[in-house]
């Protein structure tokens, strides 16, 4: 498959399908990409002498591609460098809400969700490893790769960088609150929606950081 146009949809297969629920999902670029920029952790999920393994990592977005980083060693990146390459399953997802029901059953979470299926390749050419591991930095805290030194000849030779193409991907998100069957509306159980949002401490200084060094202002704009 071939990367969706700039201003195509995804296109629907069944591996992007959902088998429930299949009314939450969504294939736009607009939805897929604000869940993968408002994240920086994902999971990657690939096949390991015949068995399944997810691994955490980061990521990040550049256009129609995803950026993952690791050690040359690992096993997904030195698979990555073959010329057939890794087949993966990158999954991203952002918890919003704790949906408390009535009953057990029906208890759930408001997400939003990316689901990516493609082939993951080893990037090879210097100038866009560089840039892709300067976009995995600030996709953490923006402006930290300006602001830190990049990677010298022999950090770079032990990191390795794979790309996967957005192609076969789709978003899925449930919101809103519980769906409370008729018979137990009257139950005396609290029922409703706890938020969840991600928030950020004060910065804690190095040990050895040298006195009367600032903190960043893009560290402040965390918070």
């Amino acid at each position: 498959m071939t990367p969706a146009s700039a201003e195509a949809p995804y296109e629907r297969t069944d591996r992007t399908t959902p088998t429930r629920h299949a009314e939450r999902a969504a294939y736009d670029r607009e939805s897929v990409h604000s869940v993968l920029d408002s994240e920086y952790l994902c999971h990657l999920g690939f096949v390991r002498e015949g068995a399944p393994v997810v691994l955490p990592t980061l990521f990040a977005r550049v256009g129609e591609r995803l950026y993952l980083h690791g050690s040359t060693g690992s096993r997904p990146l030195r698979d990555g460098g073959t010329p057939e390459g890794l087949p993966v399953c990158v999954t991203v997802t952002q918890v919003n809400g704790l949906v408390l029901a009535r009953s057990a059953f029906h208890h759930s979470l408001n997400y939003r969700s990316v689901v990516v299926h493609g082939t993951a390749v080893q990037v090879r050419d210097e100038a866009e490893k560089a840039a892709a591991l300067d976009t995995l930095v600030d996709s953490v805290v923006p402006g930290r790769s300006a602001d830190s030194r990049p990677a010298n000849a022999k950090e770079s030779a032990a990191t390795a960088v794979l790309r996967v193409d957005l192609a076969e991907v789709s978003a899925k998100v449930r919101e809103g609150g519980p769906n409370d069957d008729a018979e137990d509306l009257a139950l005396p159980f609290w029922s409703g929606v706890v938020p969840v949002s991600r928030t950020y401490g004060a910065p804690v200084p190095a040990d050895d950081l040298t006195a009367g060094t600032p903190v960043p202002e893009y560290l402040a704009a965390l918070r």
